[in-house]
């Protein structure tokens, strides 16, 4: 996949849900009868500027060259001279509750695009990975539950599970406290069944790892040959010359018969040589191969980029359709994004007690990743991805810090309480202290970024 695929579907995204959140601030202005002077999105230099005819008052509408933000300036005696006939409009002369609801629309609107998306993603339907849990690992947490080879997972505490994602959120949302969490399964045979995984004082999020695996979880894989599917573009299996439909004989001599032990010969092999054999068509063909390296908890594993070939009647038994009516997706929407707006919540305080890595942290690099992959994998995926960006934007904006949205209202608090506005010292020490803390998330962010790069 290509950088430049990532940072197109990256701009995509960081524009609708920037966009999306100015004209909250810009809408509900207006509303309110303060005057817009600029609407931007984008930072920095203005690339496109324009104004509407029939604007009475000549908004200023402009796209700049930084597309990591925006912003809505308003009339406001702290940045110039405003006529005496238009004092009346000017932000900093309104009432604290209009000020308070100006600032507030930019999250709340993050919110209302959240509950659109997923609305958007029940209606249009998707296709997902069945929660079904393969034998887990000897002496994991899951092994001493009991859990089974091709259990399939129905209930997380009180959340309903119909998917392998909304399986591994369950856990983070309800494992957060460490524990006993029972989860409601049913098992090979159809027998459904409470297991109860003693979690102890385990955080899931106290590191990186992937939670599934430090659990001991993994998914159900069926018995299949070992017949390529597919190969990622730039992937060690598609640089080595491996493609779809490839059957492979051996690896470095030893006999395969299943696409399970390929799995687990590669893993073990990060840049390491391997000599594929494979049955092309009837010929025998041998390719050198190099395993990439990744990080999966403390250990580095080794990946090829190839996936395996599975026929139409083993996908339907592992696939399940998630599709709504019109009108059954609004409150199914609703309550997915209080959910997320919780669970993230609960993740951030988390990681200010220390019980939560900082590790967890993603930047703009590891965002669009995920926006080139989603957007690969297809349209649902992608409004998913941008319905969850649109939920964190939506919280992490009314935190109470300065220079976001939370840390005006929070001044707006203090002016109700004590019948004024803050000093303009405090002010500025604020704007200080939440440039700070923003730097520092920003640093964290980006140290994240790149040790995965590296990995």
């Amino acid at each position: 996949m290509s950088i430049l695929h990532n940072i197109f579907f990256f701009i995509v995204a960081i524009g609708v849900l920037v966009t999306f959140h100015e004209f909250g601030h810009y809408w509900v202005a207006r509303k309110l009868g303060v005057k817009v002077l600029r609407f931007s999105v984008g930072f920095g230099k203005p690339l496109l500027t324009w104004r509407r005819k029939n604007d009475s008052d000549q908004v200023e509408y402009a796209i700049a060259a930084i597309p990591l933000g925006g912003y809505v300036k308003m009339l406001d005696e702290r940045e110039g001279n405003v006529p005496d006939e238009e004092l009346h409009r000017a932000f900093n002369r309104q009432p604290v509750l209009t000020r308070s609801l100006i600032v507030f629309a930019g999250p709340a609107f993050n919110f209302i695009l959240a509950v659109f998306l997923y609305w958007l993603v029940f209606v249009v339907g998707t296709t997902a990975q069945r929660p079904l849990l393969g034998e887990p690992q000897a002496e994991s947490v899951a092994a001493q539950a009991g859990f089974s080879d091709k259990d399939e997972i129905l209930r997380v505490g009180g959340s309903e599970v119909v998917s392998w994602n909304a399986f591994r959120i369950a856990l983070i949302d309800h494992g957060l406290d460490g524990g006993q969490l029972d989860i409601k399964v049913r098992d090979a045979d159809g027998y459904e069944n409470v297991r109860s995984l003693q979690l102890g004082q385990t955080r899931v999020l106290e590191d990186d790892t992937d939670i599934v695996n430090k659990l001991g979880f993994s998914m159900w894989q069926p018995r299949l040959p070992a017949e390529i599917g597919g190969v990622v573009e730039d992937g060690a299996a598609s640089k080595a010359g491996l493609a779809r439909g490839d059957l492979i004989r051996t690896i470095n001599g030893t006999d395969v018969y299943e696409w399970r032990e390929i799995v687990e010969q590669v893993r073990a092999s990060p840049g390491k040589y391997m000599k594929f054999t494979v049955d092309r068509d009837g010929q025998l063909l041998d390719f050198d191969v190099f395993p990439a390296s990744k990080k999966s908890g403390d250990d580095e594993v080794g990946y090829i980029g190839a996936y395996q070939n599975i026929p139409d009647e083993v996908r339907d038994e592992i696939m399940v359709e998630l599709e709504y009516g019109l009108i059954e997706s609004i409150p199914k929407a609703v309550i997915k994004t209080w959910d997320m707006s919780l669970l993230t919540l609960r993740v951030l305080w988390k990681m200010v007690t220390g019980e939560a890595s900082l590790n967890n942290i993603s930047g703009p690099i590891t965002i669009a990743q995920y926006a080139g992959v989603t957007a690969t994998i297809g349209f649902t995926t992608f409004i998913g991805f941008l319905a969850i960006i649109s939920v964190s934007l939506g919280v992490l904006n009314l935190l109470p810090i300065p220079m976001l949205d939370g840390g005006h209202l929070f001044y707006y608090l203090i002016e109700t309480i004590k019948g004024g506005p803050v000093s303009e010292t405090f002010e500025v020490r604020g704007q200080q202290i939440g440039v700070m803390i923003l730097a520092l998330l920003m640093m964290i962010a980006l140290f994240n970024d790149f040790q995965r790069l590296l990995q």
